[in-house]
């Protein structure tokens, strides 16, 4: 019986852990609380891919009320890949937050941390598991505004700006999103995204379609910081506490690309946005400038989580390069990015943490010499480095393997060198870490530095070995990618 209701239990566990967090208070009942909402999450993501691989297409109606009246959960080969993400880095970020947390959050702050790191998974879920248009809006706000609080938390008081900025800037692409959804509404007399995929066809490019398409692209591109709305992202990361930085970097922006990923090609159909309207070419440039000028903007920080933040706007740029092109290769490479990206970009800002949590700083003029105290800290971030620069072997050599592909199926060879010319670039700032940790002599602030601690460096080390996993058994994520990538250039049927 409870197997019928994964998709529910999916939202509900995590979104119940939050006030039983509340209720316990202590840090050690608060943590566990979390921890264990995280893996029955992740246990939970798994047997709907399983399902979804296995049967096809989860419809499951809430309150028995049947679609297109009543709210959907709709799991198919595309969201089930996301929600595996998103569960399983909060089951690697939530072990690593007992020392982290401790170290970083208050402690009468503890419980309210792990009750938004809840909420915010809760969200995170649902925007992906909903087969509902304002559904989705609404657990769009419920991991933002706990996204605001947990940035919030850092003891750096630019943390509080940083999340002020977040908050206006989340509050006008939740604001564009919510009007984009009234107007399709108001043109088809439906929320739900299946029937939203029908009427549409039906509709045609009528100009309330049009005004919708245009604020939802503007409402979802603030939310996953596609250059040049991405001026909230880099300090939103830098200042929030380590796991906040791990957590988001590896899943907001990516669950915002997937509900993009769902409007663009589910709802107004690859056809009419890439062939009849000029989409692709607006999409394409605007991630060409991500990918070269936001990984330039990484090279010349001197904050390792600085340049880890403006690295992700520009990996960001890849997902969307992929998109752009909407060919099977390059949304496969799309899809796979975004897993391979969020698994390397978490790990490194764990990683990070755990820098953090030594030096007291992740500032370069600190870290001369880090190799030499956190041997194994530096060769995974030099690991994850890798990955980022799309060395074989690695996760993200296997992405840009098929955006290369992709750009020469639609038949640019320019286009195809475009990944390799980033590439560069990435190898450019991660040598600057290379050059400091490993050829510098260490200063005064490594005095007593020592390796991280077991329980930080463990998930740390354990999500790196996942991301070399993931660049060795490529067709484990290329085939669940390609699954997506059919699904999503199919529409939903």
């Amino acid at each position: 019986m409870i197997g019928e209701h994964l998709p529910a239990l999916q939202v509900v566990v995590p979104l119940v852990a939050a006030p039983l967090i509340v209720l316990a208070r202590r840090g050690a009942a608060a943590w566990l609380i979390a921890t264990i909402a995280s893996f029955v999450s992740l246990a939970i993501a798994l047997a709907l891919f399983v399902e979804v691989r296995e049967a096809g297409v989860v419809s499951y109606a809430l309150g028995s009320w049947a679609p297109p009246w009543g709210i959907e959960y709709r799991i198919d080969a595309a969201n089930s890949v996301v929600l595996v993400l998103v569960a399983l880095l909060a089951s690697f970020v939530a072990p690593y937050a007992w020392r982290s947390a401790a170290f970083e959050v208050p402690e009468d702050q503890h419980y309210l941390c792990y009750a938004m790191f809840c909420l915010c998974l809760a969200g995170l879920l649902g925007i992906a598991i909903t087969g509902d248009a304002f559904n989705l809006f609404v657990f769009l706000e419920i991991s933002s505004l706990s996204s605001y609080v947990l940035i919030a938390l850092g003891r750096d008081r630019r943390a509080l700006l940083s999340a002020y900025q977040y908050l206006i800037v989340g509050t006008i692409g939740a604001t564009f999103y919510v009007i984009g959804v009234g107007l399709l509404y108001l043109e088809t007399g439906t929320l739900n995204i299946a029937d939203l995929a029908a009427r549409v066809a039906e509709v045609g490019t009528e100009r309330p379609v049009l005004a919708a398409l245009a604020f939802i692209t503007v409402g979802l591109s603030l939310k996953l910081a596609l250059f040049p709305l991405h001026f909230w992202l880099p300090n939103a990361y830098a200042y929030a506490p380590s796991i906040v930085s791990a957590f988001l970097a590896g899943t907001a922006t990516k669950v915002s690309i997937y509900a993009l990923l769902r409007f663009y090609f589910s709802v107004f159909g690859a056809h009419e946005l890439f062939e009849v309207l000029p989409m692709g070419a607006i999409l394409l440039a605007l991630s060409v400038a991500a990918m070269m000028l936001a990984s330039l903007g990484a090279v010349f920080q001197d904050n390792l989580k600085h340049m880890l933040a403006y690295s992700s706007v520009g990996q960001i740029g890849y997902i969307t390069f992929g998109i752009s092109l909407a060919n099977q290769p390059a949304l496969t490479g799309s899809v796979v990015h975004l897993v391979n990206h969020g698994v390397t970009k978490t790990a490194l800002f764990l990683l990070a943490g755990a820098v953090a949590f030594r030096v007291r700083s992740v500032r370069f003029e600190r870290l001369g010499g880090l190799a030499r105290a956190m041997p194994l800290t530096c060769a995974g971030i030099v690991a994850g480095g890798f990955s980022l620069i799309g060395v074989p072997g690695t996760a993200g050599f296997v992405s840009k393997w098929y955006f290369v592909l992709g750009a020469l199926e639609a038949g640019s060879w320019s286009m195809a060198f475009l990944p390799v010319v980033s590439s560069l670039i990435a190898l450019w700032y991660m040598w600057r870490f290379v050059e400091v940790a490993y050829f510098r002599a260490p200063g005064p602030a490594l005095a007593g530095v020592k390796e991280a601690p077991p329980a930080l460096l463990v998930p740390s080390l354990a999500l790196i070995a996942v991301t070399v996993f993931f660049g060795l058994d490529a067709p484990l994520t290329v085939g669940a990618a390609a699954q997506a990538a059919q699904v999503l250039l199919g529409g939903i049927r």
